[in-house]
């Protein structure tokens, strides 16, 4: 969706004012600790665009509160499982020995969107030390969240999710829905018919940058809508909504414990 269309289906323009009353609205408060996933263009015209939307949610939970926001950088990945597109098998081994080492500062993220992207690297905002699937953060508890994230199974319950769980933190949706909800991979742990594949991915070790292959479970992704909306019939979520967009909010922590039992 392009700049004109967000103005066509936009009554009037959504600011940061706007945004703070429809997510205090929703339900989020100052000092809560909340895993956002968002679609900027879902919002609709919005005057100042990310940094608005940013500093809306800063405005909100305060410094006493959390900010938490993926910051996936899937590329960073054995090439020989890339399917969207793939590449040919002759250029494996040279990504493999060329491609620049995740580095928390400088390396994009991938397939978020513009929001995730540009808190990265906003002031006060740290990132967790995964080449594929890091986290970045600001607030009160943003460092101690953040602080330690392991290279295998890399989303389970000594990662950063499994501190959001502890911290029972909530999730919000600006615009998305569950397929997007990466809290469930927590979940996936526990399932009974997770299987265990080996990726790989270029990091800095000892000073030097090496090839690092480690295990973690394959994927589930595809269900988490399923998921999402069949939580959504059981329990309570806050609907609202945020700009132009439908936000939800929810507890992450239930959210999980339900996608255990899912299976």
């Amino acid at each position: 969706m392009g700049e004109l269309e967000a103005i066509k289906r936009t009554s009037k323009p959504h600011t940061q004012k706007s945004l703070v009353s429809d997510l205090k609205g929703l339900g989020l408060r100052e000092k809560d600790i909340v895993l956002v996933h968002s679609s900027l263009k879902s919002l609709g015209w919005v005057c100042g665009g990310a940094v608005t939307v940013i500093k809306a949610l800063q405005q909100v939970v305060t410094v006493e509160g959390t900010l938490i926001m993926p910051a996936h950088s899937g590329n960073l990945s054995d090439p020989s499982q890339w399917e969207n597109p793939p590449v040919p098998e002759s250029w494996w081994e040279i990504i493999k020995k060329e491609m620049p080492a995740f580095d928390p500062e400088i390396t994009p993220t991938t397939g978020l969107g513009v929001i995730p992207e540009l808190f990265r690297s906003f002031p006060g905002v740290f990132r967790s030390n995964h080449p594929a699937v890091s986290f970045s953060g600001w607030g009160r508890d943003a460092r101690e969240i953040l602080k330690e994230h392991p290279l295998e199974f890399s989303m389970g319950e000594k990662s950063p999710l499994g501190r959001l769980y502890d911290l029972r933190a909530k999730v919000l949706f600006l615009g998305t829905d569950y397929s997007t909800s990466t809290s469930f991979h927590l979940a996936e742990y526990s399932w009974e018919d997770t299987e265990i594949e080996i990726n790989g991915a270029p990091v800095i070790e000892e000073g030097k940058r090496v090839w690092k292959e480690y295990r973690d479970i394959k994927l589930r992704d595809e269900l988490f809508q399923r998921i999402g909306l069949d939580w959504e019939k059981e329990n309570k979520v806050e609907k609202g909504w945020v700009g132009s967009a439908q936000g939800r909010l929810f507890s992450l922590t239930e959210a999980v414990d339900f996608a255990r039992r899912w299976r």
